[in-house]
């Protein structure tokens, strides 16, 4: 299985299981300042992380015209989404919200083909317009699993569509140093909404609370976030948001173990609905002759069919390394994602 492809899935896999968890959290505390400590466990522990990897602090490589992408992304990807989804999980059961959070992969999928000109197959299409059917029964009023309302629904969908223009402005920087990223999103995100919510009258909880709650937001948000950049890095925006559509599925399992709630036949309808959707994802083939353009830029790499490059510094023959490398016009064939060499038009 492509390595990317594995980074989106165990992304999907930490952020579906720390949804139920964060629903078990809301109520105890304000959900702008839950909200806060989740993103600042996954700032804090992986600015730690970089640390020692780099054995001191090594400069983000981030250009001046990428800031901005960035900034764009933690304000709606750490700041407006998270508190969206905890006022959500207030509203609606935690098994409902985590399969509503599939819409996040269609609105993802919606931006980068209208707004960044993705490609887009057939499969992926029909895929999207299943978890959209999926989102839509699981949304319908249902007594018997305590519907309470459009309100929670709604703010979930929110949520998903903040994570969306985050993942699409991610994209943007998804070739620089992943740890610095999340971690950055991490950090300046929790900080704002954690000192937003004292200043609006919330009280600090626990301190075991507190640390319960900084451990899921370091693999839940933190962990989950680095695998799903190096994931846009290989496969795309919108497929990467396809593969991270088995995250509700995983939080629903999760959800209907740990929290004991009870579910519908429209709730496996629309479970049923979204897996056939996930599967027309997983299955999509993307083949053609294609042209690369002359490109200049820095990320990890090793001497593939795309990297063929000499080195004008003294070279140990490790891979993949990093370094400012050109690639020269190229014209072939073989099996591709829209990944960070694969940005052309069809």
């Amino acid at each position: 299985m492509n390595t990317s492809v594995l980074y989106a899935l165990s992304a999907a896999a930490l952020f579906g299981a720390s949804t139920p968890f964060a629903k078990l959290l809301t109520g105890e505390i304000a959900a702008v300042l839950l909200a806060g400590l989740l993103y600042l466990g996954s700032g804090l522990g992986l600015a730690v992380v970089r640390l020692i990897r780099d054995r001191g602090w090594k400069p983000s490589g981030l250009t001046s015209a990428e800031w901005p992408w960035l900034l764009g992304a933690i304000l709606f990807g750490g700041v407006l989404g998270p508190v969206a989804l905890l006022f959500g999980l207030t509203h609606t059961t935690g098994s409902a919200a985590s399969l509503l959070l599939n819409l996040e992969a269609v609105l993802t999928a919606l931006i980068a083909w209208i707004v960044f000109r993705e490609n887009a197959g057939r499969r992926i299409v029909l895929g999207m317009a299943a978890i959209v059917a999926g989102g839509v029964v699981l949304s319908l009023p249902d007594g018997e699993t305590g519907w309470t309302g459009w309100i929670g629904p709604l703010l979930v969908t929110a949520a998903c569509l903040c994570w969306a223009i985050d993942n699409n402005l991610t994209r943007r920087v998804s070739a620089s140093d992943a740890l610095f990223i999340t971690a950055c999103k991490g950090l300046i995100a929790g900080t704002f909404n954690s000192v937003l919510a004292l200043s609006l009258g919330a009280m600090l909880p626990s301190a075991m609370f507190m640390l319960a709650t900084l451990g899921i937001g370091l693999l839940g948000y933190g962990v989950s976030l680095v695998l799903f950049v190096l994931a846009l890095r290989g496969l795309g925006t919108a497929r990467t948001g396809a593969y991270f559509s088995i995250a509700p599925f995983v939080g629903a399992a999760v959800a209907l173990a740990l929290l004991g709630e009870s579910t519908s036949p429209a709730f496996w309808g629309a479970a049923g609905l979204m897996a056939c959707g996930v599967w027309l994802h997983l299955t999509e083939h993307h083949e053609h002759e294609h042209v690369h353009e002359p490109l200049e830029h820095v990320h990890d790499h090793s001497h593939d069919e795309h990297h063929q490059h000499s080195h004008d510094f003294e070279w140990d023959g490790s891979e993949p390394h990093d370094h400012l490398h050109r690639h020269a016009a190229i014209t072939h064939k073989h099996p591709h994602f829209p990944d960070i060499h694969h940005r052309h038009p069809h």
